[in-house]
């Protein structure tokens, strides 16, 4: 088969013959439509993962969508999304023709959404939306911040937040492009981010872009100087969710704007998330999709441009998600 494949730690992969997995009892195989090249993949491709470097050659790509080909007959001709240990543990993922995939890993899906889309969306719809609702506890007329809104995650938030009841949504970023996306997603307000900016400087202009009292959730993606100025902004009760460090590894905590306001800062990651909580958030996800109320900035390469994709999302660089398809 044709696939992606990783050779040299830290550098780009690219697309060569490799042989077809052989599924191991109790998986299935599936024929893969779609794959994105997500942080977690370079993370993880990098070696310098808290995963360990994984052994080479493998074949990169924590998620997918397809059909599945072989396995009990329920599933077989069924579309799916799936869930890869590619580059965190031993076996291949989804960058490729073919892939093997545990069962408990498949999500059925049955809205009427292009593949390259529920691959951009993925795992990322699938942490804005939880953040919200589940972490954070999102509730109606509150001022939501999204930080690093041009991203996957960011677009999404900003989109969810609006459906789970939002009276205002406030989006930060920093190019201009970022700030577009974000505004064509609904945001009430986008804030630039020069990176540079004093936290005290920037907290004042979330708290005026919520206008109220200041943010009642954020979230960060992000971490850095955004996230510290978003602390000093919390409203009371106001939740900060970290799912992430684009910025910078740490974020700065005031502990007096925190006890004034009884305010919180909270971390999430997917993999706390069960199979069926997994599959539950992303087909709720992709119904709101199929109806048009979510969407993301999206590429669609083939295979054979994972080189100079790679090289660009890595470098940051891509204007939005890239999706490779066989």
């Amino acid at each position: 088969m044709r696939a992606v494949v990783v050779t040299a730690h830290g550098r780009p992969p690219a697309a060569a013959g490799h042989p077809d997995p052989a599924p191991a009892p109790g998986q299935v195989l599936v024929e893969v439509t779609a794959a994105p090249i997500t942080p977690l993949d370079l993370l993880c491709a990098s070696g310098t993962s808290y995963f360990g470097a994984p052994a080479l050659p493998y074949v990169p790509g924590v998620q997918g969508v397809g059909v599945v080909r072989e396995g009990p007959s329920h599933l077989v001709g069924r579309r799916v999304w799936f869930a890869s240990t590619a580059g965190m543990a031993p076996g291949d993922g989804g960058m490729a023709e073919l892939a093997a995939v545990a069962p408990a890993d498949l999500v059925p899906l049955h809205a009427d959404v292009p593949d390259p889309l529920v691959a951009a969306l993925g795992l990322s719809a699938v942490a804005a939306w939880e953040v919200l609702e589940a972490r954070a506890h999102l509730l109606p007329g509150e001022c939501v911040v999204v930080l690093g809104a041009g991203g996957v995650v960011g677009q999404v938030a900003v989109q969810a937040a609006r459906l789970l009841g939002a009276r205002r949504v406030v989006a930060l970023a920093r190019s201009a492009a970022a700030r577009d996306a974000a505004a064509r997603r609904g945001a009430d307000e986008v804030v630039a981010l020069d990176g540079d900016e004093d936290p005290a400087a920037l907290a004042a202009r979330i708290r005026e872009a919520c206008a109220g009292d200041g943010a009642d959730v954020v979230v960060d993606p992000l971490a850095g100087v955004a996230a510290s100025a978003a602390v000093l902004a919390l409203a009371p009760g106001g939740r900060l969710v970290n799912l992430g460090s684009s910025a910078g590894a740490t974020l700065t905590v005031d502990s007096a704007a925190l006890r004034s306001r009884s305010a919180a800062v909270l971390g999430y990651t997917n993999t706390t998330l069960t199979a069926q909580r997994r599959e539950q958030v992303l087909t709720t996800v992709l119904a709101h999709a199929a109806r048009r109320e979510v969407d993301v900035d999206h590429t669609v390469h083939p295979l054979s441009d994972v080189a100079d994709a790679w090289h660009r999302v890595r470098e940051g660089t891509a204007p939005d998600r890239v999706v490779l398809v066989p």
